[in-house]
């Protein structure tokens, strides 16, 4: 099975920090990151914090969610498309028409800029959402499980690459899709006691047990005293068993 380096979420409100963690984290050689740039810095300070980043040599997951009517993903697409990236991501909520857009603007994008093509993964539902709010507040029937399988199917059938998911749901995904189909897993906390806004957390462990892809690590590496060791025991754990 395909896995990744982890992902480490820079969701920091300073160029200054950002660029910080960047530094700190390219100096790991032997193991170096993927990071992820999503809306927070993304929006404070534009592309060039991506070049920033291209520049010390990371894989970049630019994560910004996209999630309009499908001309305007497109062209956002294109855009993205053309800036070297190596994931992005959609929301599963838009539909077809705007996921078959996303894709081929994204494609579009990166053949012109003479870019590989980004892995494109589908939202299915934020890990900060539970049943009680799918059902009271989003009026959706169907259990959580069943709306995250509704989902990835969606995307797989719409070219998509993968879906980003909690990792407690992994399982019922590859049941509904095939083997290549990736699952990027956020929600990841080495301590289960501490679990901030999120709902559906697992161990770096537990993310590999059930079968992630990729994981999501944000504040227990970005928040703590020393990132690159944090960030190496949390990869340890995640990677283990890998040759």
């Amino acid at each position: 099975m395909e896995r990744f380096e982890p992902m480490v979420a820079i969701d920091v409100d300073t160029k200054q920090a950002a660029l910080k963690l960047f530094d700190e984290l390219a100096n790991d050689t032997d193991h170096t990151p993927i990071v992820k740039i999503g809306m927070e810095l993304y929006y404070a300070f534009g592309p060039g914090i991506v070049r920033e980043a291209k520049q010390r040599g990371f894989k970049i997951f630019l994560d910004l969610k996209l999630y309009d009517i499908p001309n305007t993903v497109k062209r956002a697409m294109t855009a993205i498309g053309k800036m070297g990236v190596s994931f992005v991501t959609t929301h599963a909520a838009g539909g077809s028409e705007m996921l078959q857009a996303a894709k081929t603007g994204l494609a579009e994008g990166a053949k012109a800029a003479g870019c590989p093509m980004p892995k494109l993964l589908a939202i299915t539902e934020l890990t900060s959402i539970d049943d009680r709010i799918l059902h009271e507040e989003q009026h959706v029937d169907f259990s959580l499980i069943e709306a995250v399988q509704n989902y990835a199917q969606l995307s797989e059938k719409n070219g998509l690459d993968g879906v980003v998911c909690s990792a407690q749901e992994v399982k019922a995904i590859r049941e509904v899709t095939g083997p290549d189909f990736l699952c990027v897993t956020p929600g990841i906390r080495p301590n289960l006691q501490v679990h901030d806004d999120q709902k559906r957390v697992v161990t770096p462990q537990q993310a590999r047990e059930l079968g992630s892809n990729g994981i999501v690590v944000g504040r227990p590496i970005t928040l703590a005293e020393d990132p690159v060791s944090a960030y190496q025991t949390i990869r340890q754990a995640f990677m283990e068993g890998e040759n």
